[in-house]
């Protein structure tokens, strides 16, 4: 049991760090409600990522040939566009950044960052694993590192300025490489 305990742990670990450079890029455009949009990104953010294994344990591995086609592909689109236009605002000074602000947004993020949490969900389908513990930690260290991305990001950008806009830019974008190599090509 505890090592099973300490793979989930391992496993939420290594999930929760899309979605803590998401909310660190986030968390650098914010001017006010920082507190508030932490634990909404939070809220959001672990959400998805306790639901997305449950989601992929339930319906286990016919949904791979479903997504597999171009599901990776729309996500190193948003990650692509979203860090891109962050880079290209710092340079032409719209310093708004990625906004963490808004449900649509949020749901948008949440969803793409929480793409790998179900394929971890279908992996333990497949080796016959119990899903339920391992969510709700998973869930629990996303919104963990999700709340603490918010509010680094913003520290990090009262003291960096709009390069911190142009390093979450470069961190999206460097997750849109990270899927495109491991899932696209």
């Amino acid at each position: 049991m505890t090592d099973f305990l300490l793979s989930s742990l391992v496993i939420a670990v290594s999930l929760a760090m899309d979605s803590f450079s998401v909310s660190l890029a986030g968390g650098a455009a914010l001017k006010d409600n920082i507190v508030k949009t932490a634990v909404t990104a939070g809220i959001f953010f672990g959400f998805f990522q306790f639901a997305m294994p449950l989601i992929g344990w339930a319906i286990g591995v016919p949904i791979t040939q479903v997504i597999d086609p171009f599901g990776y592909w729309i996500v190193v689109g948003l990650f692509f566009f979203i860090g891109g236009k962050m880079i290209w605002d710092s340079f032409s000074g719209d310093e708004d950044g990625i906004s963490l602000i808004g449900w649509k947004v949020l749901l948008l993020l949440a969803i793409a960052t929480s793409i790998d949490a179900l394929a971890v969900g279908i992996s333990f389908a497949l080796i016959g694993e119990a899903v339920l513990l391992p969510a709700v930690i998973i869930g629990v260290v996303a919104f963990a590192f999700s709340f603490v991305g918010v509010l680094a990001g913003h520290k990090l950008s009262s003291i960096l300025g709009n390069k911190m806009q142009i390093l979450g830019g470069v961190i999206l974008v460097l997750i849109g490489i990270k899927f495109l190599i491991e899932y696209c090509l």
